[in-house]
Formats: structure tokens, sequence, C-alpha cells
């Protein structure tokens, strides 16, 4: 649906997302029942490619870091297919997610069953000869208890896991990827977290967070370990007498770049930059987004840039997606989409942007949205922007827009253009 835009370089697909949900469940009452959900992010779709960096922007809450983060699998997204160079890290089929907690929740009763059962043994077999007095004894028993009730829980799941699916005419190759499968993506894909200060361990010196990635994934020496973070400090402009000081002895600028340097310690294809800037001083901003180009240009990276800071994306970004309550609105050349937004949100942002000196620009009159943002719990019937649109329709309330591409690599999700 989305592939029309072609990269400047290559154009080849390197992320693939097609309808991303995450929704977080309500629970109330004292069972906690489920009540409800917080769709965060509802069916969102784009493509990356090799080499470009696409700008995601919005309102804060309307679900941008939580896009980011479930396609990373930092979040188990509710439903999506999402693929980074080829291999699928989400359920490519909604019918095997069911399947798959069908499995685990069978597999989890089985294994309540096997403790009950083998505590009551134990309990007997104590009574019986006298147990309790033998540590030997109960700790022998318990042991063997718990390996039968993991090697239970495995078995069962996957037994049930493929027999469903057999007879769902369900391929394996749809479940999403196991743990152990994700940790060997891990070093395709990285993530620069918002807050410097809290994504780094307070106890740990820059080499160790730094060198943290190439010790759980990677079997370097000691000595090339030192060295790849030598390089990788020299990289982001580090001092490489700074590898023994701790986070709390840099500012916020230099923090930031030693998570740079971290996401960058085992050559990643794809990284999610969830507004990088945001927690740094106005001096720093421009200084990191002027690292970050340098960089993918050295290493050819491709970057999910999210942001809320309009002017910075305009300056980084090849394509920007704009997001609201969850969904993307429009999706278009970063050029064309400042020039002439389609939507009328995009329109309502890109007035809210304030001109160096506003004398020179052919500025466009600014657009109040009335209201406030519905609650992504209970949004609107119809699109979610009509409760704030300026142009809204009978329409609007009624059906929810598709995204369509209207112009050639344009496409927006707004009945004014269908």
């Amino acid at each position: 649906m989305l592939d029309a835009a072609p990269n400047i370089q290559t154009g080849r697909k390197l992320v693939e997302v097609r309808n991303l949900r995450m929704y977080f469940p309500i629970h109330t009452g004292l069972l906690r029942k489920h009540t409800g959900d917080v769709k965060a992010v509802d069916g969102v779709n784009f493509d990356i490619y090799e080499g470009e960096t696409l700008g995601l922007v919005g309102e804060s809450g309307c679900g941008k870091s939580t896009c980011g983060r479930a396609i990373l699998r930092l979040y188990d997204p509710t439903s999506a297919s999402i693929k980074i160079d080829g291999t699928e890290l989400a359920w490519a089929n909604d019918d095997a997610r069911k399947i798959d907690a069908y499995a685990r929740r069978a597999a989890r009763i089985s294994t309540y069953a096997v403790l009950i059962a083998g505590v009551a043994l134990l309990a007997l077999l104590a009574v019986q000869f006298e147990a309790m007095a033998n540590i030997r004894v109960v700790f022998s028993g318990a042991l063997a208890l718990s390996l039968l009730a993991i090697l239970t829980f495995f078995m069962v799941r996957k037994h049930l896991r493929t027999t469903r699916a057999a007879a769902a005419g369900i391929s394996l190759s749809d479940f999403a990827p196991s743990e152990r499968d994700l940790r060997r993506l891990r070093p395709t894909m990285q993530m620069v977290f918002q807050d410097p200060q809290a994504s780094l361990n307070p106890r740990m010196t820059v080499a160790g967070i730094i060198g943290e990635p190439l010790s759980e994934h990677t079997k370097l020496s000691s000595t090339e370990r030192n060295e790849r973070i030598y390089e990788l400090m020299d990289a982001v402009g580090l001092n490489r007498d700074f590898a023994n000081r701790y986070p709390h002895e840099f500012s916020g600028g230099q923090r930031q770049r030693i998570g740079i340097a971290r996401a960058l310690a085992l050559n990643p294809k794809f990284i999610v930059c969830d507004e990088p800037i945001a927690a740094l001083d106005v001096s720093i901003q421009a200084q990191v987004v002027n690292l970050l180009e340098d960089l993918q240009e050295k290493f050819g990276l491709t970057y999910l840039f999210i942001s809320h800071d309009l002017s910075m994306v305009r300056h980084i970004a090849d394509r920007v997606a704009v997001m609201y309550l969850g969904k993307i609105v429009e999706l278009a050349p970063r050029d064309d989409l400042f020039a002439d937004p389609l939507h009328p949100y995009t329109k309502a942002l890109l007035s809210a942007v304030p001109e160096p000196d506003p004398a020179s620009h052919d500025t466009a009159e600014r657009v109040i949205l009335q209201g406030d943002v519905p609650s992504p719990s209970n949004p609107p019937e119809g699109c979610n922007f009509c409760t704030r649109c300026p142009s809204v329709m009978d329409i609007c309330r009624l059906d929810d827009p598709e995204m369509k591409e209207v112009r050639p690599g344009r496409f927006v999700a707004c009945h004014l253009h269908t």
C-alpha cells in the first residue's frame, strides 16, 4: 500500500510495518475484569528504505514512542507484521497469535497441575518416611519437581502450537520469533532513548556501558573489546580519557553521545531515535542532530526519527509521517509536506511552528484547534480527528478514512482527498 515512495539512494526496503496495533488492556474490579483497551497505536502502516530517515511527528501522547518501541519488540505488539531486513519480528498472522496464547495458557495450567500433584506427593512421602528430618530428600524432591514442571510447560506449549497450527492451515513461520531468536536479531536494530540520564546505568563507567552489548553478543577478547570501545568513542566525539568516568560526570549532550555509541556497538542497520534531543539544551540539539547525520553517512544507517520538534525533523528527515491518536494521517516527502500539507491536522501542526522572521516568509494563517485530544481508550466514531477538525463533514463522523496515495509518494487519510 505504501510502496510508491522510492528511496533517494537504493530503493530497497529495510523496514516494513503493516497493521501495527499496540493496545494496553484496562482491568477493573476485584477480579481484574478486562473492560477495554488503551489504543496507543492503532493500525499503522509504513516502509523505511535503506539509508533514509523517516521522521515521525505528532502531539505528546499520540503513540510515537510506543510505535518505535513496538517495532523493536521492546513491547509485544497486539498485532502486526514487522519485517526488518526481510525477517519477521511480530505476528504475521492473527490466528497464530491466538493459537500461541491458547498454548501458553494451557501449558501454564498443565504446569500448575504438575506442581500441585508433586507437592501433594512430597507431603505424603514426608509423612510416610519422616523425610522432613532429612533435608537432602526434601531438596532432591523439590528440584526434580521444578525440572518436571519446566519440561511440562515447554512440551505442552510446543505440542499445542504445532497441532493447532497444522489444523488451521497456518505455517509455523507466522508465529513471532522466540526470545532466543530475538536475541540473535538485536544487533540489527538498536534504539537511542529520549532521556540519556535515565537510559544509562549510574553504576557503570562509560567503557562498561558501551562495552556491554559487545560482551553480550560477541566473543571479542578483552583487548579487541577495548579497542572497539575507543573506536566508538572517537566516532561520537568523546575523549578516550573519559572511558573510566561515570554518567553523572557528563553533560546531557555528552550522555546522549554515550547512548549513541552504545547503539552503534554492534553495527546495526536500523536505529530508532526516540526524541533524542528533547531532553537537551537548545544549544546542544543541533550538535546531536548533525552527529546523527554524519554517522548515517559514514555507516549507512537507517533511522526512524521520532520528535515533536518539526524544525529538527525538517532538517534531518527524508520523509515525514504525521501521527494523531495512534494513527498515521499523512505520509509524504519532507519538502512536499512542509510546502503543501494536505491533512487538516498537519496544517495545524505546521502553522504552530514559529518563524524566526515572519515578515520574510509567506506564513499561512494560524490554525487553532478547538477542544482536547480524545482519550485513546475511547476514540470517537469515524475519523479520530473529527472532533477537532475545522473542515469536518458528516461522513467524517461515520467512516474512518483509509490511507490512500493522492499524489505520487503522498499518502493521506482524509475524506477531503478521497
